[in-house]
């Protein structure tokens, strides 16, 4: 049963009682503050921490699963940007925050992952600048020893991923499925220019 209120309440008395009267323009500004702070949260801002990079970024590692979430920020609340579909994809890591890390791959495609689908093993693409749909694949010989004149044991086409064994600043020892070779540094992303590894 519903009664109706027959006490008439006056400005005064709704003042008191803790009752604030508000205009239409007044309600209609809340609203509009309030819906803007629930968008505010349906997208979560940049965390602060994110924007500071440790004293080893940016460095190379590589992709552990056949399939990584690129993420626009540091979170499962941020929309998936990217999917790589590729073990092994030399990425370079720019910044980290937590649990995940920000990286870039040859092409310069950015986004977040966890940290735990990256793998510190040494990948290198090759030549993946040269590759330009509809064109044939560029290709790099695989040398039996470092150096100009060494002879080539197979050609690689670009785009290819190869395990990185060692560097000493101008040529890698790689392998690419059975062959093992030398390639020349600057022609692979994945090793920084002049990097040495052993």
């Amino acid at each position: 049963m519903v009664t109706p209120m027959t006490k008439q309440w006056s400005e005064v008395s709704l003042r008191r009682a803790g009752v604030i009267k508000l205009s239409r323009l007044q309600i209609i500004a809340w609203l509009l503050v309030f819906s803007a702070g629930s968008l505010a949260i349906a997208t979560p801002a940049m965390p602060q921490g994110a924007n500071n990079q440790s004293a080893s970024n940016p460095r190379f590692a590589s992709l552990k699963a056949s399939e990584v979430n690129l993420r626009k920020g540091p979170g499962l609340d941020y929309p998936i940007a990217w999917v790589f579909r590729r073990a092994g994809l030399p990425v370079k890591i720019i910044r980290e925050f937590e649990a995940w890390r920000e990286i870039t791959d040859a092409e310069g495609t950015k986004g977040w992952v966890l940290r735990t689908l990256i793998s510190g093993r040494r990948t290198a693409q090759v030549l993946p600048l040269q590759l330009k749909k509809g064109e044939p694949r560029a290709q790099e010989p695989l040398s039996e020893w470092p150096g100009q004149g060494g002879r080539a044991i197979a050609l690689v086409e670009a785009g290819v991923i190869a395990d990185i064994h060692t560097c000493d600043g101008n040529w890698c020892n790689v392998s690419v499925g059975d062959f093992k070779g030398y390639i020349s540094q600057r022609k692979l992303w994945g090793v920084a220019k002049g990097e040495v590894l052993e």
